[in-house]
């Protein structure tokens, strides 16, 4: 299990409530609205309730706002108050100061040349992943970075980005993901999303997995 604090967390065992976080964050990202409904009706009998919206939150990250903003009206229906009070908003340092650490934790050796990449497609797609995406939103601490690592891998194994499949599986094991709940997390996918998505996304894994042993 994980400690509570977002980043310095360790996952050791895929739990009945991270397997159905998992399994949501394929469909919400690459499901139809009846796996969606379907998924958050599964989630929500064993998953604490704002590590949900903390998912539905992360989801525009990975697979944009209209899927994000669906699965929060669905899951609305089955709860119709936010699972949190709202928070007190941090102004842009302190989410850059944020996100830089979370993003070397995620990145681990590789995050100066993963800062130096973006920058080179545009300066401001770099300021907005620190900023915006690893701050504002991957930084928050209902739920853990290890649990969002694995639901980023589920959201780019379920929509085929490989590219940014490897890096979070990478990132998941950066983040304190053990090895095997890896390969728990990719099992888990089986039936949500297609079969030839998941073989690629195992195929990748295990080319990662050898290169680590």
């Amino acid at each position: 299990m994980s400690e509570t604090d977002a980043i310095g967390a360790r996952l050791t065992r895929l739990d009945d409530s991270t397997r159905s976080l998992v399994r949501l964050a394929a469909a919400l990202a690459g499901g139809s609205e009846e796996q969606v409904r379907r998924h958050l009706n599964e989630a929500q009998g064993a998953t604490p309730p704002v590590w949900i919206e903390e998912l539905l939150l992360q989801t525009y990250l990975f697979a944009g706002f209209p899927r994000a903003l669906n699965g929060m009206r669905e899951w609305r229906r089955l709860r119709p108050a936010p699972a949190a009070a709202a928070e007190e908003s941090l102004q842009a340092p302190q989410l850059r100061r944020l996100g830089e650490t979370t993003c070397a934790t995620v990145y681990g050796t590789m995050y100066e040349r993963l800062r130096a990449n973006i920058r080179q497609l545009h300066p401001l797609m770099d300021d907005w992943m620190i900023v915006e995406g690893y701050g504002k939103v991957l930084s928050r601490p209902a739920l853990d970075l290890p649990r969002r690592e694995l639901c980023i891998v589920a959201a780019c194994a379920a929509t085929a980005q490989d590219r940014q499949l490897q890096s979070h599986l990478h990132g998941a094991l950066n983040a304190g993901v053990a090895p095997s709940i890896v390969s728990d997390a990719l099992a888990s996918m089986e039936g949500v999303i297609p079969e030839s998505a998941l073989a690629r996304a195992r195929r990748l894994w295990d080319r990662i997995r050898n290169d680590v042993h």
